[in-house]
């Protein structure tokens, strides 16, 4: 009876510490010194993942060509296209190409339209980042230069330069709105050029044939004739 007991005692046991090493292999790892995610912290996470179905991807331009670089795509366009004309930028993201436009070929003025307004907000803060720092770069003082009348020569060319910059605030703007299904322009307001860029892709995704139907159709309407673009 007594060799039954210690049998018993002995399965027990052995049955306790096999329970605790399956424990110890089921355990995850945390590194030392970490502490688990809140829920908030899980949300945030959650958060990142999420897909830009219409293609507004934060800092899109600086995804594809990097922050400091200039868009490639500027350089297959044409000056006579946008000087003195009034334009229209269809999907304009956080407004970069927009500004690039309206300050490399004169604008008369230029619109950017994008179905997130969280870009819009982007687009401001942009055309006001790119002022301030071209007007800090005008105000500075030729390195080197001690002579009085270069420094006023670079002081009319700074005044020059400021007046410009300050023009952008009244060439470019940015107005929030689902092109397709329900923006309109300004009452009888037509544009010489229109930029769709990156854009019908998403549209077909998310509206099909008939969107991209809608999208060509209203760029058609919305555009000068042709005689008054001069096009040739």
């Amino acid at each position: 009876m007594g060799e039954d007991n210690e049998n018993n005692h002995k399965r027990k046991n052995k049955n306790r510490n096999k329970a605790t090493k399956n424990n110890e292999l089921n355990k995850v790892e945390r590194p030392e010194g970490s502490t688990p995610c809140t829920d908030e912290q899980l949300s945030k996470k959650r958060k990142r993942k999420e897909i830009a179905i219409f293609g507004n991807y934060r800092n899109y331009y600086g995804y594809r060509v990097g922050h400091d670089l200039e868009d490639p795509r500027l350089k297959a366009m044409k000056r006579e296209w946008f000087e003195g004309k009034n334009c229209l930028d269809i999907g304009c993201n956080s407004g970069l190409i927009t500004i690039a436009i309206a300050k490399s070929f004169g604008c008369r003025s230029i619109l950017g339209v994008d179905i997130d307004g969280a870009r819009i907000e982007d687009a401001h803060w942009t055309l006001k980042k790119v002022i301030r720092t071209s007007t800090h770069k005008a105000t500075a003082k030729i390195p080197g230069a001690a002579d009085e009348s270069v420094n006023d020569l670079n002081l009319d060319v700074s005044k020059d330069h400021l007046s410009v910059e300050k023009d952008l605030l009244k060439i470019v703007s940015f107005q929030k709105g689902n092109f397709v299904q329900n923006w309109r322009p300004p009452a009888d307001k037509s544009y010489h050029a229109i930029l769709c860029l990156s854009v019908s892709k998403w549209i077909h995704l998310n509206w099909g044939d008939d969107g991209l139907i809608t999208l060509f159709s209203k760029v058609w309407m919305l555009l000068q004739p042709v005689y008054d673009c001069n096009y040739f």
